[in-house]
């Protein structure tokens, strides 16, 4: 049995509370990573210059790719580690964790290496401006070759997750995250390496937060606690990842690949709208993780509960995530909107960096409640194993949607806040088309008969 028990059992007790248990360190893990990525952007805007923070900021949307793919495949593969963990059935739970992280390995090896050799074909393609094309390029070839790290860190987070601790992952981007803020002042200021002191400061924390979780992992319920040397691919397992987790993993990914092109309409604005709508994207993120949380706690809850039975309490759970989603968004988007200007400030001070950067925050923040719902439903609809028809409805309000009205809006008036009320537009599609599903199989396939029956 495990030496120490972190572990959140949703499948019983008050709901609304083991939820807040659950999500709250997550939010927080999220905060402190977002934290440092903003500490990034903050140390070479002040002490670099404009153009680094560009280059810094260009890069975004080709790492937010390559990132993306192992949050989506982790929370996807977390469904499985939660049923098999509510089912009570520890040798297949072992198996799966043993299977998903000798997966993660092979592809965080060839994204690495196709990040490393294709960097400057990916700067062109975001439309990355010739005048921080050079730093861009610098930055963006030592950040992928963290990818590896990235890749094991998720998979191990989410296989935490799934048993209910998400206080180990915590922990472990508490202290990746001071190291990498430190790192960055060392690296960037006394030692003036500027983009490449950034992008050395990420991989090392990076790889600390990764021994820090596997550590974690060894010393869980002996039961199904993880080796190395016992690394193994269950065959059945492996098809069961690539119908739960790989969609989740390919849904970030194909998003992230969108905001490439979505940041081809914003480069085309200069360098100065490039690291405005970069400080943007980073403040986002800090309300953005408070529903991503409570979505990741939505799936788990979920998951558990199907492998345990309880279908009434899926149904209380659903309701109560949504509300606590809700409520989140208010806390976090409320402030971040009065404090628009001077919190974009913090990062530039260039007047023309600002304006952009604070018109953009102001124009999305009131539809953050449509990403509140998208990521609750979604997350509860991969609970219950449906992770490639949320990829495919996500895929059609976030690329699809979004990028037919940036070409025509666009075409008509060619103007950068019609790139900012694409964002809404993408989440509005997304949030409309997860609802309308969820209800389809509620109401007309009979979602939670169907799932006695296969418990």
């Amino acid at each position: 049995m495990s030496r120490r028990n972190r572990n959140v059992n949703l499948t019983e007790g008050n709901i609304a509370l083991q939820i807040l248990i659950f999500a709250v360190p997550i939010l927080l893990g999220d905060l402190f990573q977002n934290l440092y990525n903003s500490v990034d952007s903050l140390v070479v805007g002040n002490f670099v210059g404009k153009e680094a923070l560009a280059a810094v900021n260009a890069c975004s949307p080709i790492t937010n790719l390559l990132v993306n793919f192992f949050v989506g495949m982790s929370a996807g593969t977390g469904v499985i580690f939660g049923r098999n963990f509510g089912a009570g059935n520890y040798q297949r739970l072992k198996d799966s964790i043993d299977t998903t992280v000798a997966f993660a390995l092979i592809i965080g090896f060839f994204l690495a290496a196709v990040g490393i050799v294709f960097s400057g074909g990916l700067l062109r393609l975001v439309g990355c401006p010739t005048d921080i094309f050079g730093s861009a390029g610098t930055y963006l070839r030592v950040y992928t070759i963290g990818i590896l790290f990235t890749a094991i860190y998720n998979i191990g987070a989410g296989v935490l997750r799934a048993v209910g601790d998400s206080r180990s992952p915590f922990y472990a981007l508490v202290l990746s995250s001071v190291l990498n803020i430190v790192l960055d002042f060392v690296l960037v200021v006394n030692f003036r390496l500027g983009v490449l002191g950034v992008a050395f400061a990420t991989i090392v924390s990076q790889f600390v937060s990764v021994i820090i979780i596997y550590r974690r992992m060894m010393i869980m319920d002996t039961r199904y606690a993880f080796r190395f040397r016992e690394l193994a691919v269950d065959k059945e397992i492996l098809k069961e990842v690539l119908d739960l987790g790989f969609p989740a993993g390919i849904q970030s990914c194909l998003i992230s690949f969108s905001n490439m092109f979505v940041h081809r309409y914003i480069n085309s604005f200069g360098s100065s709208a490039t690291a405005g709508v970069g400080i943007a994207t980073k403040l986002d993120r800090f309300v953005g993780r408070s529903s991503r949380a409570i979505g990741l706690g939505a799936s788990t809850f979920v998951a558990q509960n199907a492998g345990a039975g309880k279908v009434e309490r899926i149904k209380r759970g659903i309701w109560t995530c949504l509300l606590m989603s809700c409520i989140s968004i208010l806390i976090f988007a409320v402030p971040l909107y009065i404090f628009a200007y001077p919190l974009t400030g913090l990062f530039n001070s260039d007047p023309e960096v600002i304006g952009y950067g604070a018109m953009m925050m102001r124009t999305i923040i009131p539809f953050y409640f449509l990403q509140a719902g998208n990521q609750v439903l979604s997350g509860s609809l991969r609970g219950f194993g449906y992770s490639r028809q949320v990829m495919l409805l996500s895929l059609c309000g976030m690329i699809l949607l979004r990028q037919i009205f940036l070409a025509v809006s666009m075409a008509i008036n060619h103007t950068i806040t019609n790139v900012y009320i694409g964002f809404p537009v993408g989440w509005g599609g997304a949030c409309l088309a997860v609802a309308l599903y969820y209800l389809y199989l509620r109401n007309k396939k009979h979602l939670f008969e169907n799932l006695t029956k296969d418990i």
